[in-house]
């Protein structure tokens, strides 16, 4: 019986095959075409146009090709190139418009878009391997050539070979190439420091991320900065960053406390499918893999072939640590004093590309973005890039002065003034009764001053509810850093050390340094240190202003690595033990009538991840037993001595 039956459908099978071919045929014939109105490949009519769009495929030297816009102004003859290259999408970053004028189309990040049409120049906007159109494998900040990284390509590699490229197959260029980028455009432009092509005459990293360990972007002298988790989401789950964090809470604050730990959180959101989170996991200290990938390092071993100019924000709240580092360590090979240049803006991350005319809550009463495009970086790629162009009329550093709103050219830095003056450390003294003075503690005054510290309600860092990282779209992110702290200063949780009001100005130019004798009943702690300019009671013409408290300079330590970054130690309970850290770089004149504040607290929640204050082997993987509050103690006795020690501007 099952024998017929497979037979019967052997032969319904063949009966069908013969006459389903036909009726499909028949069908074909009889149904009319209606031809599709999209072409196989559309092409623009921008003969009207003012610039000339090449998108070409870049081969580098192991055969990845890497996707590049090129923008030609209409009509150019021996124009200089000025490239950048980039992870957030090269077409995109040449598309902020539909438009046929160049300058709609580049007026957004990352381009200097006034220097740029003034100039004449080619732009060049490349994806960097493995994102978006190029080919190839994405690593973050992909580290060169070595232990780290054993292919036998890197940035360095890439530049080489693209800008090799350029000055080959694009006709209108002169042959010279400059290379510009903010953020992780800046550090790919230090990277192309390293066995620079000889046609590459100049190079601009602007806010460039170059230790993601010791202060920019991963973590602050070991203290994690977790509210970048979506950004290590967003950039490695897929090719063209279309898969976006979700969120749960409103606000940040809650989202962050609902795990107990970074690594929980990341596995709540599967990030651990990606490849940097594993290893960010696997190196919270400070050991080789971030050591070997430092910029700052790196290229303090690289001979100095192409001139450079470092530009720094004041507030920059992503990579503050890095283009003052780079500075400090190569500018000692600039013997010529001709190819090391350091400038330093009021501004937040990136904003020297904008609008510099104020930030947050203050004002500056001129652009001074503006300023820094037309009379530092306008001349100064002129004088590279162009043939015959004069001689720009740049100091080594060009320093923003904060409080009293000015420029300064200045031979070198840290540098209070043109001549004439000097840089000297100054103790500026916390003391009894949350007294701040230049004067030491006096002995028989209360020796210390004690706040409580409570993982289960850390400090916020900014007032709640909290955004998360971004721009655009009402975000403040930008903001965060010029934020009043008059909110913080009045929790119990935090120390405010206030000085007198001040009679004359006090100026500091460099990076303050909080020398903090400190104990905690706990095992581990982090310890943050504000230095705040705190204005007058009333403002005249700025009702806004009157008590507000700026921050200057600050920053977090985590006590595990008080010892060593490479070794984290649990802290003996109660102990008097010293924490000294750099805090970031100022140029700031605190005003007469103005006085001068210090906060210290133990979170700062939840940029940075929640210290448990039990000594844990990784705090990425803490469990909830090991949150404990703690009793957190800072000492002002004569012979124990806490005080931030200012790089105070005097004359000799």
């Amino acid at each position: 019986m099952i024998r017929q039956r497979v037979v019967g459908v052997v032969c319904l099978a063949s009966f069908l095959l013969m006459v389903v071919p036909s009726l499909a045929q028949r069908t074909s014939q009889q149904r009319p075409e209606l031809p599709s109105e999209t072409p196989a490949q559309f092409q623009v009519a921008g003969s009207s146009f003012d610039y000339v769009r090449h998108e070409v495929m870049i081969p580098m030297r192991d055969g990845v090709k890497l996707f590049t816009v090129i923008l030609i102004p209409k009509g150019a003859k021996n124009a200089p190139i000025l490239l950048t290259r980039t992870p957030y999408d090269a077409k995109d970053l040449t598309s902020h418009a539909h438009s046929s004028h160049l300058g709609p189309i580049l007026n957004g990040y990352d381009n200097a878009t006034d220097v740029i049409l003034e100039g004449g120049y080619i732009r060049v906007v490349q994806d960097v391997r493995g994102k978006h159109r190029s080919e190839g494998d994405y690593v973050m900040t992909r580290p060169l050539h070595g232990p780290l990284n054993p292919t036998p390509v890197d940035h360095s590699t890439d530049t080489y070979d693209t800008i090799d490229w350029l000055v080959k197959n694009v006709a209108e260029s002169n042959g010279k190439v400059g290379i510009l980028g903010i953020s992780y455009d800046g550090f790919l432009t230090l990277m192309a420091l390293v066995n620079p092509h000889p046609a590459l005459k100049v190079a601009v990293p602007m806010n460039p991320m170059v230790d993601g360990w010791m202060g920019d972007d991963w973590f602050h002298n070991g203290a994690f900065r977790q509210q970048n988790m979506p950004y290590i989401y967003e950039q490695e789950a897929t090719r063209k960053s279309d898969e976006q964090w979700w969120t749960s809470n409103f606000d940040d604050y809650d989202l962050y406390m609902q795990s107990v730990c970074a690594g929980e959180l990341g596995r709540k959101h599967g990030l651990e499918q990606v490849g940097f989170w594993q290893k960010v996991l696997e190196h919270p200290s400070y050991d080789a893999f971030w050591r070997e990938q430092a910029m700052d390092q790196i290229l303090a071993a690289q001979p100095l072939k192409v001139p450079t100019m470092l530009v720094h924000s004041l507030w920059d709240q992503e990579d503050i640590y890095g283009a003052p580092a780079v500075y400090k360590a190569i500018k000692p090979k600039d013997t010529n004093n001709d190819k090391v240049f350091l400038v330093m803006g009021p501004w937040h991350h990136g904003q020297e590309i904008d609008d510099g005319s104020s930030l947050g809550r203050l004002t500056f009463y001129a652009d001074t973005g503006l300023y820094f495009r037309r009379e530092i970086l306008g001349p100064s790629l002129a004088q590279y890039l162009k043939g015959g162009a004069p001689k720009a009329d740049i100091a080594t550093v060009n320093a923003f002065e904060t409080g009293t709103n000015t420029w300064q050219r200045l031979p070198s830095w840290p540098a209070g003034c043109a001549s004439g003056c000097t840089v000297k450390p100054v103790p500026l003294y916390l003391n009894a009764g949350l007294k701040l003075s230049l004067t030491a503690p006096k002995p028989n005054d209360a020796a210390s001053d004690e706040y409580i510290s409570d993982p289960a309600k850390p400090v916020p860092f900014r007032a709640r509810p909290i955004q998360p990282v971004g721009y655009g779209n009402g975000f403040t992110w930008s903001q965060w850093l010029v934020d009043d702290q008059r909110e913080e200063s009045g929790r119990p949780d935090v120390l405010a050390f206030v000085s007198d009001v001040l009679t004359s100005p006090l100026k500091i130019s460099g990076q303050p340094v909080a020398n903090l004798i400190a104990s905690t009943s706990g095992t581990d702690s982090d310890w943050v240190v504000k230095l705040i300019d705190v204005y007058p009671d009333e403002v005249a013409g700025q009702p806004e202003m009157g008590g507000y408290q700026l921050m200057v300079s600050a920053d977090i330590f985590r006590g595990r690595y008080r010892e060593s970054p490479e070794t984290p130690k649990p802290l003996a309970s109660d102990k008097h033990l010293l924490y000294r850290f750099n805090l970031p770089t100022a140029n700031h004149v605190f005003l007469p009538g103005h006085r001068i504040m210090v906060q210290i607290q133990s979170s700062w929640f939840p940029l940075y991840d929640r210290n448990p204050q039990t000594f844990v082997p990784n705090i990425f993987w803490a469990k909830p037993a090991d949150y404990r509050r703690a009793s957190q103690r800072v000492y002002h006795a004569p012979s124990e001595a806490s005080f931030v020690q200012l790089p105070v501007v005097g004359t000799p």
